[in-house]
């Protein structure tokens, strides 16, 4: 059953059609990514999904109800967590989640039940009365899931989930997000930029230019690109494009750490790409598809192209895209 329907949504700012009509539908308990580089358009689907914007035509449903004509009940099926943390930092853990019932109208007695419930969830209940000033970046987050799933959202929306954070502390947060999906049988809906983290999805939707291009579990992605991906990093890529498209009729990519391109068997391959390049290899890897490869193949450019100077994509929520 699908929890999330989106049909023939289109937005539009002046003349820029940011969305052209996305069609797809998430269903109810899977956990779901959205992929995209900047200014493909999730933001603006997304932020439609939140109810934060309207679109210009199509339709946009929610556990049920229309993002548009029903946004209150909208509202209060989802759950949400931001890229950047909104803690207030001078409050305790408790307080910050208190206040968060409040703006939702739960009666005390269920603010307090239900605090102590994803407290227990997200492994926090002996820091209950500590100021978040003194938690470290994993707790924060761990907390901001706690207080997005505190009025029992159907729906959990989570914006680069474990973006900052070290690599432990991200796989402890997604062993978190995986028996939270279970336990409290909420559907996430997320982003990332970690194609690692988008493998542990039930299914993927890749968006470009504002139009879905693929859609499917990880593993139905991955069977669309044939045989290994080379990574290849010359003295001169610019050379050893040419090179290689004279040599043996394929078009390789430029990524973010040298050339990019598919062969049938990579290990076969090199031998022949060493003895007709002229220009100095520095390293060359072989690797079975991955979703980084799909996004490559379906988008012509690797996910990291589309983060900022800095590493990271710009905050999800309140921008136009």
């Amino acid at each position: 059953m699908s929890i999330i329907q989106i049909t023939d949504l289109v937005k539009r700012y002046g003349d820029v059609e940011a969305v052209r009509g996305v069609t797809f539908e998430v269903n109810e308990g899977e956990s779901f990514g959205f992929l995209g580089p900047n200014g493909a358009g999730k933001t603006t689907t997304i932020n439609i999904l939140c109810t934060l914007l309207a679109p210009t035509s199509g339709e946009a449903k929610v556990n049920g109800y229309c993002c548009m004509r029903e946004a209150s009940q909208v509202r209060a099926a989802i759950g949400l967590v931001f890229q950047e943390t909104t803690l207030d930092n001078e409050l305790t853990a408790y307080e910050n989640l208190r206040f968060h019932g409040y703006l939702y109208n739960m009666e005390k007695r269920v603010i307090e039940k239900r605090i102590e419930e994803v407290m227990e969830v997200v492994m926090l209940t002996d820091r209950i009365s500590d100021v978040v000033k003194t938690f470290s970046g994993g707790m924060k987050r761990r907390l901001e899931i706690a207080r997005g799933l505190l009025h029992r959202p159907k729906v959990l929306f989570l914006d680069e989930p474990t973006l900052g954070l070290d690599p432990q502390t991200r796989n402890h947060v997604w062993d978190f997000i995986t028996r939270l999906k279970k336990e409290e049988g909420v559907t996430i809906f997320m982003t990332t930029h970690y194609m690692d983290e988008a493998e542990r999805c039930d299914r993927v939707a890749v968006i470009d230019h504002g139009k879905i291009i693929a859609c499917g579990t990880p593993e139905e992605l991955k069977s669309q690109v044939r045989g290994d991906t080379v990574y290849l990093e010359t003295g001169d890529d610019g050379k050893a494009l040419l090179e290689i498209e004279t040599a043996f009729g394929i078009r390789a990519t430029r990524g973010h750490d040298g050339l990019v391109f598919n062969v049938e068997r990579g290990d076969a391959f090199i031998p022949r790409l060493v003895e007709k390049l002229t220009t100095e290899i520095r390293s060359v890897n072989v690797k079975r598809p991955s979703l980084d490869s799909v996004f490559l193949h379906l988008t012509g450019r690797e996910i990291r192209e589309s983060l900022n100077s800095n590493g990271v994509p710009p905050p999800m929520m309140g921008r136009r895209r």
